[in-house]
């Protein structure tokens, strides 16, 4: 693949998902990124050993490999004076400040705008936040189930109305992974914007702000309609029987999203061998066919339920609606689609151990980008300070004194 990052720097003071997963991705475009790590415990990720659902392995720390995939690693004590001067003298090195520290913490740090500018004026300067740089909640700490799930209107876009039951997040870093991309996005919107006319901008990415547009039709119907968004009953889930989900013999769920509902009837009439239904009166025509969504779908149920998915994939292989088959997240890293575009790569710890890692989701040259592992804390400090023109004697001062791992 093109590595069309290679040559650009990014300096990291960020922990967990949401910023760092965002240098991840564009550490697998060819990115060098340096990861600065707390001097004595790391990314408190390091540490995390369960979701909440279930155990965080301890020979594939999968989250940790997720997010921090190709980096650099320093642990740097950025309380002392020493160690904020070693930042300064890496950030004059980079083109990207990248950071998720809450405003207070950046100004006590002093690794804020101004701070960073001083030693590079044309860097870029991105931080993610929870919910924003402005209003009363700037400096408040956030989590994607809060900010971008709970808050932004999603989880109760997923609320089932037949269950009184608030649906979380439906997978760890759900909307910090997608968070991530904005990130990435608009830092390589920076880049080329500094390209065309040298000037290093501030790029700001929330995670409420990443859910409010995750639900933006939603929302703008929300606001035309004047009536806020949720999903209606299951009996009135869908006017058009070829919108919805059909449960076949043994248990599996095809879903079918064919807008164009009286294209496709026939066709799906001619599949499931039941031609009688395309000349019904009550399915004749787009406005009959929806009037009477409801005997269709029964009929629907019905004709699913009677076979299973092998045979249905037999069948409905010729049938050129549009359709699949509903995965958990083992039959998705094994379809054929996801294989033949190598959307999942190899990948080996640092001790060795193999693992798989979603790949970044954009290509170039139809190549998929190779993730790299993630780095054991301060892997790669003593190359770093090196590069930076310290000595070995200076270094390990650094070291005896705390100021490095």
């Amino acid at each position: 693949m093109t590595t069309i990052l290679a040559g650009i720097r990014i300096l990291e003071v960020a922990e967990h998902t949401f910023v760092p997963a965002a240098s991840a991705l564009l550490a697998d475009l060819g990115a060098e990124v340096i990861k600065i790590e707390h001097v004595t415990r790391g990314d408190a990720m390091r540490g995390l050993a369960s979701t909440g659902v279930t155990a965080v392995p301890g020979d594939v720390h999968a989250l940790l490999e997720h997010s921090n995939r190709g980096k650099k690693s320093l642990g740097l004590d950025l309380t002392a004076p020493d160690g904020i001067e070693l930042l300064y003298k890496l950030a004059a090195t980079s083109d990207v400040f990248l950071t998720n520290k809450l405003p207070s913490v950046r100004s006590r740090l002093k690794i804020d705008v101004d701070d960073i500018r001083a030693a590079n004026p044309r860097i870029i300067y991105a931080r993610g936040t929870g919910q924003g740089e402005r209003g009363p909640d700037a400096d408040k700490g956030s989590y994607d189930s809060l900010a971008f799930w709970a808050r932004a209107g999603v989880a109760i876009g997923a609320k089932r109305p037949e269950y009184d039951l608030m649906p979380v997040p439906p997978a760890p870093g759900f909307g910090d992974s997608i968070g991530a991309m904005a990130i990435a996005g608009g830092i390589m919107g920076a880049l080329f914007h500094r390209e065309r006319t040298g000037k290093g901008t501030v790029v700001d990415v929330s995670l409420l702000g990443t859910g409010l547009w995750a639900m933006g039709q939603a929302m703008a119907l929300s606001l035309v309609l004047k009536m806020p968004w949720g999903v209606p009953p299951n009996d009135r889930l869908s006017f058009n029987p070829l919108v919805r989900n059909y449960v076949t013999k043994d248990g599996r769920v095809i879903a079918f999203t064919c807008l164009q509902a009286a294209k496709y009837w026939p066709l799906l009439c001619e599949v499931i061998e039941r031609p009688e239904l395309k000349v019904d009166p009550r399915f004749a025509d787009h406005a009959s066919l929806l009037q009477n969504t409801n005997q269709a779908i029964q009929i629907l149920d019905e004709v699913f339920v009677s076979a299973t998915l092998e045979d249905w994939l037999k069948r409905l292989e010729p049938f050129e609606g549009q359709w699949c088959v509903v995965q958990d997240t083992l039959q998705a890293a094994e379809d054929p689609q996801t294989v033949a575009n190598g959307y999942l790569q190899e990948c080996r710890t640092a001790d060795g151990k193999p693992f798989r890692l979603v790949a970044a989701p954009v290509q170039y040259d139809e190549q998929p980008a190779r993730p790299a592992r993630a780095p054991k804390f301060n892997e790669h400090g003593d190359q770093v300070l090196g590069d930076l023109g310290l000595d070995w004697d200076a270094i390990i001062n650094l070291k005896v004194r705390g100021i490095v791992a």
